[in-house]
């Protein structure tokens, strides 16, 4: 682990020093009330919201319940805006893609029945090192004498904070006001270094305990190990130098650590070709003129995977090589040739080194002085090959993603779902950095819908073009009613091939069969919103053009198309496997 120097930020004490307890048996109702933050009494509940401002946060979701009522009625009265959702899980995907934008997000849920319902998309979160604060109120710790069966109890009153454990980088139980605010402390500082989501539980009688004495936060700095990180960067930029065509594979946590400009003063100073992973697409604009395009072995375009594979020098920059990145195992990277770096790992070549942060590492790369590399080398990328369509043509999946392509903007942001409508979004140019979210790794299906109230939430200037396969939708699709109440103006496109065309490229049945809705009559449902049912290209053109014009509330694209209908990602996958088969 990197060295921890630890320093305090200073806050305002109050006037008074408060009285300590008596070492026998602290009584909650004899503590010393003029430990004040802020001019206000210190309590644990108000000290999670005043940490969670700091860290950025202004924006919460989730869903209340009888133990979390009293923290929400604190909420209330805070700057915090919360957010409600339909579901639990909903409120997760949404906190997700807040924090994916937002650099922390947050969500506050009942105990149990809340908390639990939660598990999915923190999962997904902590796969995708998504920073994320779950806090769930908990039953008091006075109504737990004797050991009493309350609703919402699962075994013990432990249950559902031991499962968190396991799905979250730290956690606690804030029931002791002598620990409560350093546990603070210590959670969200882990979900802001790790990058990964964090677990409050807070019983309901200790919302309001005082703390006992006045509390600093502690904020801990890492350092690498000096000699460590010079070894590795003396290593790893003569690998670098000595390679004839090095290229640099960006990945999710050039994203998390915000390490964009680093890795753009690397490859412009050296002229050193990018490319990206699926998870960590739009980690650069993919106009930048040194951008190759996605790599993800056979799903990948042929230009991209024959570059990058035939590198001598690949630079793996914050990326974790999942089976989605490595285009379901059919990529071809040789380890003794690459540098690979995350905030977990760094090995050049065959050596490890430890103790290096993935910010001085990469910092150390783009300061280096590497002699550029010649313009020639780097190859001329090629523009998505675009088909001709006529109006009365039937859509599919290749005349609606060249649409797509051709109105996306720089003030909107892609949200794809799981399934071809991720595999079809991996070929769309994405203009700016961090316009591209999808859970590329973990593959949640119903994750779109409820990311974009999360998108949008962050940054009101960002419009979220959806991209959301019928099963996936008939999830979580009700989260559009929270859009609605927040004045959100999504683009949603649901691509309507009756089914799971994903599951039927692996294995068909009828269990790969839906009812087939009427997704474009939504808006009569929810009381606003447009909807329009697309069959061919010429109503493919006619409603984007309305949706990308009406601003005032979400639209749907019901776009019908045949079930057989695959992407070239998922189609170049195909031929490679039947190859190796």
């Amino acid at each position: 682990m990197a060295r921890k120097v630890a320093k305090k930020t200073s806050t305002k004490r109050s006037k008074t020093p408060a009285k300590r307890p008596a070492p026998k048996k602290p009584n909650l109702k004899s503590q010393i009330s003029d430990v004040k933050s802020n001019g206000q009494l210190q309590t644990i509940g108000r000290y999670l919201i005043e940490r969670l401002q700091h860290y950025g946060v202004t924006d919460m979701f989730g869903i209340p319940g009888d133990f979390v009522l009293h923290f929400y009625g604190m909420l209330e009265e805070s700057p915090i805006n919360v957010v409600g959702c339909t579901r639990e899980d909903n409120a997760g995907y949404a906190a997700d893609a807040y924090a994916r934008v937002n650099g922390l997000g947050a969500v506050c849920v009942t105990y149990c029945v809340g908390g639990l319902s939660l598990c999915n998309s923190i999962a997904g979160a902590f796969a995708e090192k998504s920073p994320v604060v779950v806090i769930s109120g908990a039953p008091g710790i006075a109504e737990r004498q004797n050991d009493p069966l309350l609703h919402h109890r699962v075994r013990d009153f432990n249950t559902q904070r031991e499962v968190f454990e396991k799905i979250t980088i730290a956690g606690a139980s804030l029931d002791d006001p002598l620990t409560a605010f350093r546990e603070i402390d210590r959670c969200l500082e882990a979900a802001v270094r790790y990058k990964r989501p964090v677990y409050l539980e807070i019983p309901r009688d200790r919302v309001d305990a005082p703390a006992l004495y006045p509390h600093e936060p502690l904020v801990t700095h890492l350092q690498s190990n000096e000699e460590a990180l010079q070894a590795s960067l003396a290593e790893a930029t003569a690998k670098i130098q000595a390679a004839k065509q090095p290229v640099i594979i960006a990945g999710v946590e050039i994203h998390r650590f915000a390490l964009r400009e680093q890795v753009l003063k690397l490859a412009e100073s050296s002229n050193i070709p990018m490319s990206a992973t699926l998870l960590g697409k739009s980690v650069v604009s993919e106009k930048h003129p040194l951008y190759l395009g996605v790599y993800e072995g056979a799903m990948g375009r042929q230009s991209v995977t024959e570059f990058v594979e035939s590198s001598d020098c690949v630079i793996l920059l914050g990326t974790f090589m999942t089976d989605i990145n490595l285009g379901i195992y059919t990529a071809h990277l040789d380890p003794s040739k690459a540098i690979y770096v995350t905030s977990e790992n760094l090995r050049i070549g065959h050596h490890h080194f430890h103790d290096v942060l993935l910010t001085d590492f990469v910092t150390g790369l783009a300061n280096a002085k590497l002699k550029a590399k010649p313009k020639s080398s780097i190859p001329k990328r090629k523009d998505r090959p675009v088909g001709i369509y006529d109006d009365a043509d039937p859509v599919t999946i290749a005349s609606l993603f060249d649409h797509i392509n051709s109105v996306i903007d720089d003030g909107m942001v892609v949200v794809a779902d799981v399934g071809d409508s991720l595999f079809s979004a991996s070929d769309l140019t994405i203009h700016k950095h961090t316009e591209f979210l999808s859970p590329a790794y973990y593959t949640s299906m119903g994750f779109a819908i409820p990311a974009a109230v999360g998108v949008q939430t962050a940054d009101k200037n960002l419009r979220p073009l959806v991209l959301v396969g019928d099963g996936a939708f008939q999830m979580t699709c009700l989260e559009l009613s929270t859009s609605v109440r927040n004045g959100h103006n999504p683009i949603v496109v649901v691509l309507n091939n009756k089914g799971y065309t994903t599951e039927r490229f692996l294995q068909d049945g009828p269990f790969n069969d839906i009812l087939n809705w009427e997704y474009h009559r939504m808006p009569d449902l929810l009381g606003d919103g447009w909807g329009f049912e697309v069959n061919t290209v010429g109503e493919l053109h006619q409603s984007m053009k309305a949706a990308i014009a009406n601003k005032d509330a979400f639209t749907l694209l019901n776009v019908h198309l045949r079930p057989d209908d695959i992407s070239p990602a998922l189609e170049r996958l195909a031929n490679r496997m039947s190859k190796t088969i």
